[in-house]
This record gives C-alpha cells, structure tokens and sequence, in this order.
C-alpha cells in the first residue's frame, strides 16, 4: 500500500527550514545571496552585471529567494533594490546550524 505525504502535518519549524532550503537548492541563488552579503544592496541590473544570465533568469531568481523570504526589495522607480532580509537570514542560518548539529 502506498502512502501520501499529503496527510503529514510538519511543524512551522520544518516548514520554514523546508523553504529555505529549496531556495537556496539552485547555485545561482546561492551566488546572489553571497553577492548581497557583500554589498548592502543592489538593483536586478546590477546582478545582471556581475552574473552572465538573462534579466528574466535573475529576475526569477529574485523572486524565489524573495518569496522565502531570504531577500527584500524596495521599488525605487522604475526599479527594484534588492538586500538581504537580515532577520529571516539569521533565522535561515541559525535553523540550519541546529539542523545539522543534531
């Protein structure tokens, strides 16, 4: 007999890992998020620059982290600046290090 998932129920906290986790499961956006730990934020064309991908890619890119919530944009017409959410950021870290430490 096979089993579904479906009818797990996780805790916020393997929730919230699980999300991380699947942002940071592309090497591009792991890139980016080096990127901005380094500068204190930057614009989509900025990114555009210093990788060799389409605005389109990095802009998907963008999202993604920007939907787990690792990343944050403020529109400064026509454009969008980009940084490191530094509260969910620690959270990620530290979700991480009790993770593996177990």
């Amino acid at each position: 007999m096979k089993r579904s998932l479906e009818h797990i129920t996780y805790g916020k906290d393997t929730e919230a890992l699980a999300k991380f986790a699947k942002a940071l499961g592309h090497p591009t956006r792991i890139a980016i998020l080096k990127h901005l730990e380094n500068q204190s934020c930057c614009f989509t064309g900025d990114l555009v620059d210093v990788f060799p991908l389409a605005q389109s890619t990095i802009s998907q890119h963008l999202k993604e982290l920007k939907n787990a919530g690792l990343i944050q944009g403020e529109l400064k017409p026509p454009k969008i600046k980009y940084c490191i959410n530094q509260e969910n950021w620690q959270t990620a870290k530290t979700m991480f290090k009790d993770f593996f430490e177990r």
